[in-house]
């Protein structure tokens, strides 16, 4: 059971990292179970002359936003793990 959790967040850790590398959005996360999140995190905002990425990675328990969309989806009836990965995007500036 263990080994199958490990092995579901490691492949999970890579979908979100992969999802962040393809989109210029900050985070990515995928729900696992109603418990389970793993998110990863951008700590700089890319440019064009960066040569390096930096990430933070999470996993463990959803915040309070997370908890949010997971009551959202199981209302609308979305089964658990959640296929996509969800990405949220940089603060607009305001003009």
């Amino acid at each position: 059971m263990i080994a199958n959790a490990a092995l579901a967040a490691g492949s999970a850790i890579a979908r979100c990292v992969a999802a962040l590398q393809a989109n210029g959005a900050k985070k990515a996360t995928v729900y696992l179970s109603s418990k389970l999140v793993v998110s990863a995190c951008r700590r700089f905002r890319p440019s064009r002359r960066a040569r390096q990425e930096d990430f933070v990675l999470k996993l463990g328990a959803p915040n309070y936003l997370e908890r949010k969309f997971l009551k959202a989806c199981l209302a609308a009836g979305e089964p658990l793990p959640v296929k996509r990965v969800q990405l949220r995007d940089w603060p607009r500036k305001r003009a």
